[in-house]
């Protein structure tokens, strides 16, 4: 006798042709408005007139690029001066470590890199201060008595 062939009673799984793929998102393909505002403040330097905000201001938007450009801020980035704080308001991606560069680039320009530095005040705010420097002779003297 010739062996019979097998009959599957399985049903076949119909492959799936509708699957998103691993990169295509799902749902909406529109992105989230961002709007991000960071804050500079230039208090103690401006009160000891070593420095201008005004000037600040003016570099600020002459600097930042946006797409690759500078001087391309339109409407997507604002900034604006509030008394000693530059405050700047951005509808596109911004990074604040970016304004902190500039910041450092405005002072290494002016000369005033070796008196001030750039701290992170909290989540949204740089804050320009004095470094401190103690001078080694008041260590010593201090340890001689």
């Amino acid at each position: 006798m010739a062996p019979q062939a097998k009959i599957s009673t399985k049903k076949p799984v119909p492959k799936k042709t509708g699957a998103p793929k691993k990169n295509q998102l799902r749902g909406k393909a529109q992105k989230k408005k961002v709007s991000l505002s960071f804050t500079i403040d230039c208090t103690h330097p401006v009160e000891d007139n070593i420095m201008d905000v005004a000037s600040f201001d003016k570099y600020m938007k002459e600097r930042i690029k946006i797409n690759g450009k500078t001087g391309n801020l339109g409407n997507l980035v604002n900034i604006e001066r509030n008394k000693n704080k530059l405050i700047i308001n951005s509808d596109t991606e911004l990074s604040k470590r970016y304004l902190k560069y500039l910041t450092k680039k405005f002072l290494k320009k002016h000369k005033l890199r070796d008196w001030l530095r750039v701290v992170s005040k909290d989540k949204n705010t740089y804050e320009l201060r004095y470094f401190q420097i103690t001078s080694q002779e008041d260590d010593d003297e201090e340890d001689a008595d």
